[in-house]
């Protein structure tokens, strides 16, 4: 089956092949909402793609519309006896985060692992920040991206104390 293809159909095709592993998730910055759509069922009614759960793959008949040859899959490397090797290339290596020692998030750090932790107004009075985008970074930057046991207390005044819980890890 020889048909032309429009220049984003091509492109999409082109970049799910080159860059994506066949699937189809890129389109060009000006194709949105509805032309995505369009250019996906032109795409399927073609036979160019097909739907494989919520994505879409392209089908070998993309390469052949394209002018390129289906690759050949390379042979499986026999097993290693490294297994550490094996282990180190299979799970990617998580950096920890970077942190510098004078920047306000330090700041707002140093003052969680305060005994006495801190309040919202103390934290935004120190770094002047506004108020939430202190509750922010508490939740975002220190509790989902560096992992910190943030917890919270009222005090007997009812003002709500921050603090950073000491895990007990050998």
């Amino acid at each position: 089956m020889k048909s032309t293809l429009s220049p984003t159909q091509h492109a999409v095709l082109s970049h799910a092949i080159d860059h994506r592993e066949g699937r189809v998730d890129w389109f060009p910055d000006h194709i949105k909402g509805g032309a995505r759509k369009k250019v996906l069922t032109s795409l399927m009614r073609l036979e160019l793609i097909h739907a494989e759960g919520e994505a879409w793959r392209i089908n070998d008949a993309a390469y052949e519309a394209l002018g390129r040859g289906k690759p050949i899959p390379a042979e499986p490397e026999p097993e290693s006896l490294d297994t550490e090797r094996d282990v180190a290339q299979t799970a990617p290596q998580r950096q920890p985060p970077r942190l510098r020692a004078n920047s306000k998030q330090a700041l707002v750090i140093q003052m969680l692992e305060r005994p006495e932790g801190a309040t919202i107004d103390q934290l935004s009075h120190a770094t002047g920040w506004q108020k939430h985008t202190v509750r922010g970074t508490l939740s975002g930057a220190l509790k989902k991206k560096l992992g910190l046991n943030v917890i919270s207390e009222k005090s007997a005044d009812g003002e709500r104390i921050y603090r950073i819980a000491k895990t007990d890890q050998p």
